[in-house]
């Protein structure tokens, strides 16, 4: 049977998947809180725009500092123990940080999420190449996919949970922090605001480690990152292609950590209000909702991976220029759809990335969750050039070249790949 008409799910069927896809969730439920917070951080601690995007700088700087002993760790403990074990950092994270939160101390706060970040670094090291190779490599950005679906309704629901549970008053508890003059009376409205953080992670360390006993007793296949049937790299290209796929996955992190977690902030910039822009990152998920489900049903049916990304980086640029030309309500719509843009550039470009590899698949894979720190220094930029330039010329300025290099990466792998088909030989049927 066709490549292309393989089911995404491969020789162990559809039990893995589903079962990767509940970690998905909860990696996108961790994950997508992040945007929330910078306004939740902002009005708990009285700090500025740059101060509160600490959360996504320390939250994404872990990916930076912990991918690699995460792949000596997994090396070690194998798939399953490394996946439970990955899964009670995170659990550890969420006490911590909840913890810290309601006793309204920052830099402890920010410790916690670098732990949850360690957590998140030792299960992307080896969900994200797992999934690739459970089976064809053809039909992995499918199978990556339905990860993003997961990972991204987790996404819609986090930021909406918290908002209603945490975040339900967050305007007019800003109003009343700015109104009152007593300090007595305004640290006792603060620390209402703050405790109600400490349950929901709370409960939130409890799955987390409850996940970790159902991950440890699970069939799960144990399948090595170095599987055999990958062809050992032999040559300069597959390393050359990773190269370049890593800086592109630093650039996609960014831009999509933009789209999602800095939303919030660029509609405040046209002064929509606290109780709005608090639900602006769902909606930016519930796009790369749809643009998951798009990809899973084209890709490799109608578009190749290749040709996906190239689009996908098209259509990025595009919304990003409407976004620039427009103001208020439009223009954050025109951000929000960019999660349509973004949702299936993971999917192609980490196994483009990692094609090839042969043995080297595991640390290869370990160089591009590194790469997702660029969601750390992007916005960190984005915030910082905004205190004295036009916030939308910003937003442009970053958006648009890194989208434009993904643009020129996938057309440069399309090419090399034409060119390989041209001059392989022909094979009797």
């Amino acid at each position: 049977m066709p490549a292309r008409f393989q089911s995404p799910a491969g020789p162990y069927g559809w039990l893995p998947i589903v079962m990767l896809g509940g970690l998905f969730f909860m990696i996108g439920f961790v994950t997508w809180l992040n945007g929330p917070l910078i306004s939740f951080v902002q009005v708990a601690f009285d700090i500025s725009d740059v101060s509160a995007f600490l959360v996504p700088l320390v939250f994404y700087l872990s990916y930076f500092l912990f991918p690699v002993p995460a792949s000596f760790i997994t090396a070690r403990t194998g798939l399953k123990k490394g996946l439970a074990l990955a899964l009670v950092v995170m659990a550890a994270g969420a006490v911590l940080f909840g913890q810290f939160i309601s006793l309204r101390w920052y830099p402890g706060a920010l410790g916690g999420l670098v732990v949850l970040g360690a957590g998140l670094s030792l299960l992307q090291i080896t969900v994200n190449p797992y999934v690739s190779i459970l089976g064809p490599i053809e039909s992995a950005a499918q199978r990556i996919a339905i990860m993003g679906v997961c990972n991204k309704f987790a996404g819609i629901v986090a930021p909406i949970a918290l908002a209603l549970l945490v975040m339900r008053d967050i305007g007019g508890v800003a109003n009343r922090i700015r109104a009152t003059t007593d300090p007595v009376a305004r640290d006792r409205i603060l620390d209402g605001f703050t405790h109600a953080v400490y349950l929901p992670y709370l409960g939130m360390a409890l799955i987390l480690l409850l996940a970790a006993a159902w991950v440890r007793r699970s069939s799960l296949p144990d399948i090595a990152l170095d599987a055999p049937a990958r062809a050992e790299t032999t040559t300069a290209a597959p390393r050359g292609r990773l190269l370049f796929g890593v800086l592109g996955m630093f650039l996609y992190v960014g831009v999509e950590v933009m789209a999602g977690d800095a939303i919030g902030t660029y509609g405040r910039g046209f002064g929509l209000p606290l109780d709005t822009t608090k639900f602006f990152t769902s909606l930016t998920l519930a796009a790369m909702m749809l643009g998951y489900v798009g990809g899973l049903l084209c890709v490799p049916r109608l578009l190749s991976q290749e040709r996906c990304l190239v689009a996908s980086a098209a259509t990025g640029i595009l919304l990003t220029v409407c976004a620039f030309l427009s103001t208020g309500y439009a223009s954050v719509a025109c951000v929000a759809l960019l999660g349509l843009a973004n949702a299936m550039i993971m999917p192609t470009l980490f196994p483009i990335s990692i094609r090839d590899m042969g043995s080297a698949t595991g640390r290869a894979s370990a160089y591009l969750v590194m790469a997702f720190s660029g969601g750390a220094v992007l916005p960190q930029i984005f915030v910082a050039l905004k205190q004295g330039h036009d916030f939308q010329a910003v937003f442009a300025g970053i958006m648009i070249p890194a989208y434009l290099y993904i643009l020129l990466f996938g057309l440069h792998v399309l090419k090399g790949r034409a060119t390989r088909q041209a001059t392989a030989p022909l094979v009797p049927q």
